[in-house]
């Protein structure tokens, strides 16, 4: 072999190695890169984790303070529901007291008002319980429609409070 046959081959050989060493260099950043991408993965993935848990969190809180806010209107509304019955019967037993004459309405009547024109007598009499006051006793219908009046606000009173506590109760 001549000695440019050594050169050239010598030449062929380093460059072999180096294209070796470059191949082999490649391969070592490529698993030095793979493991920073794997471990940032990981880091990625345990960042995910506590987000998603962090929501579920905050969505059970969130299902909590909803049912707990619909078992108090629950609890509300039968409580409203029952103050409305009551009042619906005791005006239904006052009514049907007043129908049977069991008990009559009465009003007070001004004895120092002499342009009324009632001439009612001042002293009770010898039938009546109230002592010394002047009373008018009130026709049975014009009763009833008192109590019907009367009916209307008391459910409309009960309509306002449940309204309020239903508005306090999903209010912040």
């Amino acid at each position: 072999m001549t000695p440019v046959q050594k050169l050239a081959g010598l030449a062929v050989l380093i460059l072999v190695m180096m294209a070796g060493a470059a191949g082999t260099a490649w391969q070592v950043q490529d698993w030095r890169m793979g493991e920073r991408l794997a471990h940032q993965a990981g880091l990625h993935q345990d960042d995910l984790i506590r987000i998603s848990n962090a929501a579920a969190a905050q969505a059970r809180a969130e299902q909590d303070k909803r049912l707990a806010t619909e078992q108090q209107l629950a609890t509300q509304d039968q409580q409203h529901t029952r103050e409305l019955s009551d009042a619906q019967r005791t005006q239904a037993a006052l009514r049907d007291r007043l129908a049977t004459a069991d008990v009559r309405l009465s009003v007070l009547v001004d004895a120092a008002d002499t342009a009324s024109g009632c001439n009612m007598p001042t002293a009770a009499g010898a039938v009546g319980v109230v002592h010394a006051t002047r009373r008018a006793q009130l026709d049975p219908a014009h009763a009833q429609r008192i109590i019907a009046i009367t009916d209307a606000g008391d459910q409309g009173l009960i309509a306002l409070r449940a309204c309020q506590a239903y508005v306090r109760a999903i209010a912040p």
